[in-house]
This record gives structure tokens, C-alpha cells and sequence, in this order.
């Protein structure tokens, strides 16, 4: 296993991420907990979660799963979502939200820390300086060992650190954006801005939720139990586009003429980033965790940096005018 420093914060964190997005509904219990064995068999370190993935069962399944190595695990979760009932106060970055948020996401995972805690998103509601005021507390409180920002423009990473500084709170240490080979936005920016304040990058959707894999053609029906296929919500927002199927079938070509396959070939591109210090790869199957593996052997090249970039201008995505909407585009509020 290939380690790497997470920022400034002094922990070594492995390469690959364990991601669990999955763990509970697509894939079950059993599954979940071979797969964590596995990972940690393998040297993974770790391992990242989020309150509202699968109504909670993730947290749960990983806490179980981590249970027996609980302190040599780097244990990540989330906050910032909430069910979508519309009841006030059960989302958001207040410090009401993050006070409830944190306790439940403790109990879940039957510990009484967790090592890194991201604000999940960006909440247009809440003063950044009362977010960032309520991680101080949990990290006096030792509730929290380290956080983050996920989904964060560059600006507002920017000041949330400045924010921090001000208010005597240690800074993030990470930034968990979306970037992959077809989504590259987060390099002027997002990027830029972490390696400027010291944060690790620990991006997440380095296959571009499966696009990245080849199995996905252009024009055809995906296949059963595919991200495309049950309709996922994420996927139909951001990756599923015809400019990235397309890609990725040039991808597939020139991967297979070089004898390197095309998930690990996706992955080491994310990781050949050097502000990058670890990807999440979340598999929905054991056979794709095994597959995942190989991208630490994988070595990008000059000639694959430059393929790359004939496909995706830097900065760019694959899409002229595309913009996830997880990314809330300020600028231009109308009189």
C-alpha cells in the first residue's frame, strides 16, 4: 500500500479511500463487511462514510466493519444534508444541524470520535462564521479529531480558512471534491485553493460513477443493475452525458492498446494529481473492489497526461456549459 500525507494534519492516510456510498441498499450487509475486511487486509486506512447515505445504515455497517481496528482506522463522515421532509433544522450547516448531526452520526458508528468531519456542502443559509465557530467547539469537545469541506467553491475554502484563523479554530485539513477525467472544474479553483491553505484533496467519483469503466456506450441501454440503469439521481445529473460516453470509449481504445486496464488507468490520472492525497473508490460489488487495487501499479506518463488533455481541456468538463448542480453558481443575482 502507497501512503500519503493528508494536508498539514500529520496523518498518513492510503492512496486509495474506501468509499461507502453503497454499503446497505446496492450492496448488503455481508457484502459491506467482506469488503472492509478486505480493505483493511490490504493495508486501506481509510474509509469514508456520510449520514445520509442509505438513511444512515452506511454509518452503521462501517462502524461495525471497523469496530475491531477502530484507532488505526481514519474514520470520515458527513454533514450538511437531511431527509427531504422539508422540517426546519434538520439540514444545513447551522450549529443546531451540526450539534444533532454529529451525536447521531456518533451513535451510529459506535464511537465516540470520528477523525475527519466534512461539511458536506456548501449552506447559502448560514453564516460561514457560525459553521465554522461549531466545528471549533467539537473539536474542543474531542468529537472530532480533524474536518473538511466537500462540494466547496474555492473562494469560500479560501475563507473558511481565514474565518478559522480569525476565530482561533484549527483550519480543515482535506477538500473532497468532485474530479475525474471528464469533470477536471476542480483544478483552477478548488484545487488551487487547497494546496494554498494546506489542505489534502481526497477526491471522490474518480470513475465518474461507473462512466470511466467503458461499460457504458453511446446510444445503448446500460446494463441491468448499473447507476443508469436504476435511474440514479446523481448520475443522470452529472455524469451522463454524451460527450463523456464518448470519451470514454477513446479512453477504452487507447487503455486496451497499452495492456492497462481502463478503471485502474482512470484512477492513478486522479492520482498523479500531486495535490491529490488519496481517492475514494466506492464499489458497489466485491469484484469491482478487487479491481480497483491495480491502479496503484498503473504509471501515468507524459503521452498519458497529454492524451488526457486532448480529450478535456484542463479546468474544463466534458461538456461545453455543463455545471453540477450540487455547485451553486453565485454571480448574478437578478434586482
Amino acid at each position: 500500500m502507497i501512503y500519503r500525507p493528508l494536508g498539514r494534519s500529520g496523518l498518513q492516510v492510503s492512496a486509495l479511500t474506501l468509499g461507502s456510498m453503497m454499503f446497505g441498499e446496492q450492496t448488503s450487509t455481508e457484502e459491506s463487511l467482506r469488503i472492509i475486511d478486505k480493505a483493511w487486509d490490504q493495508g486501506i486506512n481509510f474509509i469514508d462514510t456520510a449520514d445520509v447515505y442509505n438513511g444512515g445504515r452506511s454509518e452503521e455497517i462501517v462502524g461495525e466493519g471497523i469496530a475491531a481496528h477502530r484507532h488505526d482506522w481514519i474514520l470520515a463522515t458527513k454533514v450538511g444534508y437531511g431527509p427531504a421532509d422539508g422540517v426546519p433544522n434538520r439540514s444545513g450547516l447551522s450549529r443546531k444541524h451540526i450539534f444533532n448531526a454529529i451525536e447521531a452520526s456518533l451513535t451510529r458508528l459506535g464511537t465516540d470520535y470520528v477523525d475527519i468531519y466534512y461539511l458536506h456542502r456548501e449552506d447559502h443559509a448560514t453564516p460561514l462564521d457560525v459553521t465554522v465557530s461549531a466545528i471549533g467547539e467539537l473539536l474542543r469537545q474531542g468529537k472530532i479529531r480533524h474536518w473538511g469541506v466537500s462540494n466547496f467553491r474555492g473562494w469560500r475554502i479560501a475563507e473558511i480558512c481565514n474565518l478559522a484563523e480569525r476565530l482561533g479554530v484549527p483550519k480543515p485539513v482535506v477538500s473532497q471534491p468532485l474530479y475525474n477525467i471528464v469533470n477536471r472544474q476542480a483544478e483552477p479553483e478548488q484545487l488551487t485553493a487547497a494546496a494554498y491553505h494546506g489542505l489534502g484533496v481526497v477526491p471522490f467519483s474518480p470513475l465518474a460513477r461507473g462512466v470511466l469503466s467503458g461499460k457504458y456506450a453511446p446510444n445503448v441501454e446500460p446494463e441491468a443493475g448499473s447507476r443508469a440503469a436504476r435511474q440514479d439521481k446523481r448520475i443522470l445529473e452529472v455524469e451522463w452525458r454524451a460527450e463523456s460516453l464518448a470519451i470514454a470509449q477513446k479512453i477504452h481504445a487507447y487503455t486496451e492498446a497499452k495492456g492497462v486496464g481502463m478503471v485502474e488507468f482512470a484512477i492513478a490520472w486522479v492520482l498523479n494529481n500531486q495535490s491529490v492525497s488519496s481517492a475514494i473508490v466506492g464499489p458497489r460489488t466485491e469484484a469491482q473492489w478487487d479491481t480497483y487495487g491495480g491502479a496503484l501499479q498503473v504509471k501515468i506518463s507524459a503521452e498519458d497526461e497529454a492524451f488526457i488533455d486532448s480529450l478535456v481541456t484542463p479546468g474544463h468538463a466534458s461538456t461545453p456549459g455543463f455545471n453540477d448542480v450540487a455547485h451553486f453558481v453565485s454571480g448574478r443575482a437578478a434586482r
